[in-house]
């Protein structure tokens, strides 16, 4: 190794310092898994006549089903009902009718939404987050379930361990003190909990429900970072104060139930006692008229997110968008983004320019030569730290959640996304991808090719780790 290799590979070790710490830990403990064979998988699966619907009166008769898809998913040159059927097939999850979505943009909508929903609840609050922090919006959050706890109403919350590391215990002791009933998943400790230790599965879902009501969901954790908004729709905002870019978003109707389903289930598997008796599942009449699947994965299930996104992809006729803040995929999903862009599918992917994880970002650099050779055009974010993790494809397929397209999420973590089937919703969400272009700056690949091979060797070395980023 030459002497000017060092300094670089020194500064490596300085800023990558906690990430390889992890990674080593994990090499320790876990086997490696390996995600399936997806590169015909629209070919290759049975989709047996229309796709299952649910509504809050149960499911809908075949032809009843058949119907509302034809009416509500059918486009130009898009079939909108094989796709759903052929995702059936995939994941196991149906669809469920009668819903009503509400995008939220950032920190500050999205905590005022949930914070609101928390003071008019009655009866409970089921909350699940990777990062639960102790200061700022964090504390204040902290204060309102304590609050709402006092009032009677039962309060429920799941944190990560890894997540909430930095989060003094104090903080959540208080929270106990106060009543409210608390799980920490997979704790860090390998004496804390009666078990294999599983450090390396974490949960990564952010959940929130509320009377068993209205759910939340998508990649906004409770920390102080979410208290600024983004350059997001806000041209004169002082650039300044920025907080991170994330999307979430609010649910009412019938697929309430199932967010409500996964909180109790990873619940369920992490300590032995019930939770306090409420009514967690009250009548859920139909609100609205979107058409969702809730689709969740876990290490050792049968890969559900990473299923429906290659499919979708797979699927596309016209355009594939997609924000995405960690982005280190395996080969099938390069396969089937390039396998797009070559067919004329219009790809286009935002991903951070800055980033708080700068060892995954200089891992997904490490597949831009590729993607650009094949057509796909590539933006990074700026001003902004990039934390979202959203996709539109072809104006009806849409999907928020808290999966990122990288093997951790695929292979290591509990996951949880949204998928909407609508073209009106598809709209909100094709608008939101076009402002955040707007935020971005385009890697053009001849500029690409001309990157400094100080970068280089960052992107080739943060590649070596791809299985555990």
């Amino acid at each position: 190794m030459t002497e000017a290799l060092c300094p670089q590979i020194s500064a490596l070790r300085v800023q990558w310092l906690r990430h390889l710490w992890a990674i080593g830990i994990c090499l320790l403990i876990s086997g490696c898994a390996s995600l399936p064979d997806v590169r015909y998988l629209n070919t290759s699966l049975d989709a047996q006549g229309s796709p299952t619907v649910k509504t809050a009166s149960g499911a809908l008769p075949d032809k009843k089903a058949e119907s509302l898809l034809a009416k509500r998913l059918r486009g130009d040159k898009i079939d909108v009902p094989r796709l759903a059927a052929l995702e059936e097939a995939a994941t196991g999850s149906p669809l469920i009718a009668g819903n009503e979505l509400t995008l939220l943009i950032d920190g500050p909508q999205t905590m005022e939404a949930m914070m609101a929903a928390i003071r008019a609840a009655k009866d409970h609050v089921n909350l699940e987050t990777y990062i639960f922090g102790n200061e700022g919006l964090g504390k204040e959050f902290a204060d309102l379930l304590i609050e709402k706890q006092k009032e009677g109403v039962q309060v429920n919350v799941i944190y990560d361990s890894v997540g909430s590391m930095k989060t003094p215990t104090e903080f959540f002791n208080r929270l106990r003190d106060a009543g409210v009933a608390l799980v920490e998943f997979n704790p860090i400790n390998p004496f804390a909990r009666f078990g294999r230790w599983k450090l390396n599965n974490r949960d990564h879902r952010k959940i929130l429900v509320v009377d068993g009501k209205i759910a939340f969901t998508g990649g906004i954790n409770i920390t102080n970072e979410y208290s600024s908004g983004s350059l997001f729709g806000a041209r004169s905002k002082n650039k300044t104060d920025l907080g991170w870019r994330d999307t979430h978003i609010r649910v009412e109707g019938p697929a309430v139930a199932s967010f409500q389903w996964l909180f109790m289930q990873t619940w369920a598997s992490q300590r032995n006692d019930d939770l306090t008796q409420r009514n967690y599942f009250p009548p859920l009449t139909a609100v609205g008229n979107k058409i969702v699947r809730v689709i969740a994965s876990e290490p050792g299930s049968d890969y559900e997110v990473y299923k429906a996104y290659v499919l979708a992809m797979q699927e596309a006729k016209k355009t594939i968008h997609i924000t995405n803040s960690y982005f280190v995929p395996d080969t099938q999903m390069i396969e089937a983004l390039t396998g797009a862009a070559k067919r004329g599918v219009d790809v286009k992917l935002i991903f951070p320019g800055m980033s708080d994880a700068s060892l995954v970002m200089y891992a997904g650099r490490s597949f831009y030569s590729e993607l650009l050779a094949a057509g796909v055009r590539i933006f990074e974010l700026q001003a902004s730290v990039l934390h979202a993790k959203t996709a539109v494809i072809d104006g009806y397929w849409s999907t928020v959640g808290s999966t990122n397209l990288d093997m951790r999420s695929f292979l290591h973590n509990t996951e949880v996304n949204l998928i909407a089937l609508d073209q009106a919703f598809g709209s909100i969400m094709e608008d939101a991808f076009q402002e955040d272009l707007r935020n971005s700056i385009e890697v053009l690949p001849e500029e690409w090719a001309n990157r400094p091979s100080s970068d280089r060797l960052r992107e080739w070395f943060a590649r070596r780790f791809e299985y555990w980023l």
